[in-house]
């Protein structure tokens, strides 16, 4: 099968933007070593700006890649095992084209090793396996997802956006994000099994004002662990056998075929039954998920170890930032970072008497350590000053916003329509509509971003109205 084009960033596709070129790494399960994130700081600074950005779907990317420098950017990040590990590009490939310009490269996707980049897109809880509440550990079950899409060369076709949830059941959780196939852990009588469903989010959808699944299918069925990787790779197939040309996502697929087909469609590539199970139709997550248990400490399932937690502003670091966070995860963690996907960074594994030393040195390096903090409540995407299609300068517009924003708001600044900092409906968003000006918009359950409830404010306007919003309803 032919890869589907793309104009998403990889680690061997940069992309232009206005502040230079985009690389994004993507990193199995969130996590990085030590001696990774110190590769990635200093090729951030021979090949680009300097800029790191935490993303989403806990990824990575460095902005600003200078012309020229983009085939040895790529092989500078390959030595470091950032890479996908079936990658058929060797990384003396790379080096010998390093002075080749961003033209001559190879056209990417269809090397191996763009292919392979761009369907590693599992995502599963920063904690994953030290979450306390949760009923498995989904660590192992993303490594081998992780082969199956790097491995399988039909996987190749899949679009670079095209994503996958494991969800174990722990209380820090992405649930909101809409994934192509979803799979949550649910206990039962005969012990855990694996609810799933397409082109959805596994909820539970209390006190969200629009229903999780309103472009997907809910919970279709359940499997066992073990099953877990044949019904992925048959749901994947199934993807790459209907799924016409111009179709990216399931949901696409859902659109021309029902989800009683697609698993109908799957059975003949496993052996064991496939099938709706109506019992699950109204099938919710029971454990709620606690996105403030990011940051902070908090104790691991394991006695005596915590987990530690930063944001850095609006998601950016700089190269020496990164550097001191990897030398603090070696001093006093396991050496491993886990990025985020609410674009910040946890440190596992921090014995007890460490905790006090390592929150100190993340507020120390300017990241927010306590979910009150009212920068911990703003995304932004990179705005006029990164982005061509961008219509105000979000980031700049965003740290002003942060310093007047009421307690407990969260908010979106979009410099366009394409709500690149977030995948999911943020509670409000204001979207550009020139330099310095936003309509605010409340999400209500409609398309998009949701109603808009005032126009083209300023960002002083935005934050008076923001106010006078959450003193009309403290439950904002």
């Amino acid at each position: 099968m032919p890869p589907r084009a793309s104009a998403c960033p990889g680690l061997v596709r940069i992309v232009a933007a206005r502040d230079g070129g985009i690389c994004r790494i993507r990193l199995p399960g969130g996590a990085l070593s030590a001696a990774q994130a110190r590769a990635i700081a200093a090729a951030s600074m021979r090949h680009a700006s300097g800029v790191i950005e935490l993303t989403n779907r806990a990824n990575l990317q460095l902005r600003g890649v200078r012309d020229g420098h983009e085939a040895a950017l790529s092989a500078a990040l390959i030595r470091a095992r950032l890479g996908p590990a079936t990658a058929a590009c060797s990384t003396a490939s790379f080096a010998a084209s390093s002075t080749a310009s961003s033209a001559s490269l190879p056209a990417c996707p269809a090397t191996a090793a763009g292919c392979a980049d761009d369907v590693r897109n599992v995502m599963i809880s920063p904690i994953a396996g030290r979450d306390p509440s949760a009923l498995i550990d989904t660590a192992p079950l993303c490594a081998d997802l992780l082969a199956l899409l790097q491995g399988d060369a039909r996987c190749a076709a899949l679009s670079p956006k095209f994503a996958l949830l494991v969800d174990g059941g722990e209380r820090l959780a992405r649930l909101d994000h809409p994934h192509d196939v979803w799979l949550a852990a649910s206990a039962g009588e005969d012990g855990v099994r694996f609810v799933f469903g397409l082109a959805g989010c596994p909820g539970p959808s209390a006190n969200v004002d629009e229903p999780r699944n309103a472009n997907g299918t809910g919970a279709l069925a359940a499997v066992a662990p073990s099953r877990v990787l044949a019904l992925v790779r048959a749901l994947l197939h199934t993807f790459v056998d209907l799924a016409a040309a111009d179709a990216t996502r399931m949901r696409d697929l859902l659109a021309t075929h029902s989800a009683d087909a697609l698993l109908q469609h799957a059975q003949r590539y496993v052996d064991f039954p496939l099938a709706r199970d109506a019992t699950l139709g109204h099938w919710q997550r029971q454990n709620p998920a606690d996105a403030s248990l990011r940051l902070g400490a908090h104790a691991q399932r394991d006695g005596g170890l915590w987990h530690v937690g930063g944001q850095p502003p609006l998601g950016r670091l700089d190269a020496a930032t990164l550097r001191r966070l990897a030398a603090l995860a070696q001093r006093h963690g396991n050496g491993i970072l886990h990025a985020t996907p609410w674009q910040s960074v946890l440190l596992p594994d921090i014995p007890a008497q460490a905790v006090p030393a390592v929150l100190a040195e993340l507020s120390a390096l300017g990241l927010a350590c306590d979910p009150a903090q009212p920068i911990a409540h703003v995304i932004a995407c990179a705005g006029s000053s990164g982005c061509a299609k961008g219509l105000a300068d979000t980031k700049a517009d965003a740290l002003r916003l942060a310093a007047r924003l009421p307690d407990g708001v969260d908010v979106h600044l979009s410099g366009c329509m394409r709500s690149c900092a977030a995948a999911h409906c943020a509670p409000y968003t204001l979207l550009a509509v020139a330099p310095g000006r936003y309509d605010l918009h409340r999400r209500d359950g409609r398309p998009g971003f949701g109603q808009c409830v005032a126009p083209q404010l300023t960002i002083d306007e935005a934050a008076a109205f923001l106010a006078r919003l959450a003193r009309s309803n403290p439950d904002v």
